[in-house]
């Protein structure tokens, strides 16, 4: 009897082509619907099925931790990074257009607060680095979230000696 299990190498290499079929798929059928009608389901919707859910999983494996991230429970409709350690994968030139070439690991690097209140991350690409903000989402874990929020003040770029002299 055959043995049909995903394991090694080989696995790897037809996820890959898997997914790049897919992702031309995904690809064509929005240029189809645009020439159509003019308009067409967004992008991102198509992609983050083509792209990061090849076997119809649900989710994708983080780039870095191999956690598996489901795209459901963010609170929201687009999930791009791992809730356990914040890192994603470079996929996009434009939010959502998965039109990057590079494909390396997105480090988040610090947080902000936008005007509304809400958080959102820094993400610097290791490979080429490129920049991008994306908002936090409602399972991103919150030790690591404020970890990195806290990081500037942890090792600050002046010596806190005399600072409170300075009064």
């Amino acid at each position: 009897m055959k043995n049909h299990t995903y394991s090694g190498d080989g696995h790897d290499a037809r996820a890959d082509k898997i997914r790049k079929k897919l992702r031309q798929r995904a690809v064509k059928e929005r240029r189809r619907q645009i020439a159509e009608g003019g308009r067409a389901a967004p992008l991102h919707d198509l992609l983050n099925q083509a792209t990061d859910d090849p076997r119809g999983r649900g989710g994708f494996d983080c780039c870095q931790c191999g956690a598996f991230v489901a795209f459901t429970g963010a609170g929201s409709a687009h999930r791009n990074h791992c809730p356990h350690c914040l890192h994603s994968k470079h996929l996009d030139d434009r939010p959502g257009d998965r039109a990057a070439e590079c494909g390396g690991t997105m480090e988040p690097i610090a947080v902000w607060a936008r005007t509304n209140g809400e958080w959102a991350l820094v993400h610097r690409c290791r490979e080429c680095g490129e920049l991008a903000s994306n908002r936090v989402l409602a399972d991103d874990s919150a030790l690591v979230l404020v970890a990195l929020a806290v990081r500037p003040l942890a090792s600050p770029p002046f010596p806190l000696v005399g600072l409170a002299q300075m009064n």
